[in-house]
C-alpha cells in the first residue's frame, strides 16, 4: 500500500512511501491542473486539460505512459500499456476512489484522515509509475474540488 504524506502545508509536494520506505514524490502544479511524478529518480510530467477531467503522463522523452479520462465523474478510467483500469467514486459524501476489475473492488485511493492531507492507495496490478500517476490525479481532483475549480 502506498501512503502519501504532505511534509509541509506550505508546499504542494507529497512524499510517497511503501511500508515507511521512500518510493516516489508527487508535486502538484499550483496554477494549472497536473504536476510531476518522480519515481526512482525519473521525472514524469503530468498534464491536465483546462477542465481537469483528463490527465496524461509521459516519460522524460515525452512518450506517453498513462492517461486518465472522465476524472471527477462517478466512473472514470486510466489507460496504460494497452490496459484500461476502471475507477468509481465510492459515494457523493465520500471522496474514496475505488479500483474495479469487472464488478469486483480490488483497490482504492482514500484520505487517511479528515484532519490530515495524507492519502493511502492500494492499487494491485498497476505498475508503480502508474500508481503514483493515479495518486497524483486523485490529489489534483480533490484540490480542484476544495478550491471550487
Amino acid at each position: 500500500m502506498l501512503v502519501a504524506r504532505k511534509p509541509s502545508m506550505w508546499r504542494n509536494r507529497y512524499e510517497v512511501a511503501v511500508d515507511d520506505r521512500p518510493l516516489a514524490a508527487w508535486d502538484s502544479n499550483v496554477w494549472k491542473s497536473g504536476g510531476t511524478a518522480e519515481v526512482a529518480g525519473r521525472r514524469y510530467p503530468v498534464r491536465g486539460n483546462l477542465w481537469g477531467n483528463r490527465f496524461t503522463m509521459a516519460d522524460e522523452s515525452g512518450a506517453p505512459i498513462a492517461a486518465a479520462d472522465r476524472v471527477g465523474r462517478r466512473k472514470w478510467t486510466v489507460e496504460s500499456a494497452g490496459r484500461t483500469y476502471q475507477f468509481r467514486r465510492k459515494s457523493w459524501w465520500n471522496g474514496t476512489q475505488e479500483l474495479y476489475a469487472d464488478d469486483n473492488r480490488i483497490g482504492y485511493v482514500k484520505r487517511v484522515s479528515a484532519w490530515r492531507s495524507d492519502v493511502a492507495a492500494d492499487l494491485p496490478g498497476l505498475p508503480v509509475p502508474v500508481q503514483v500517476f493515479v495518486l497524483g490525479v486523485v490529489i489534483a481532483m480533490w484540490d480542484a474540488e476544495n478550491t471550487g475549480g
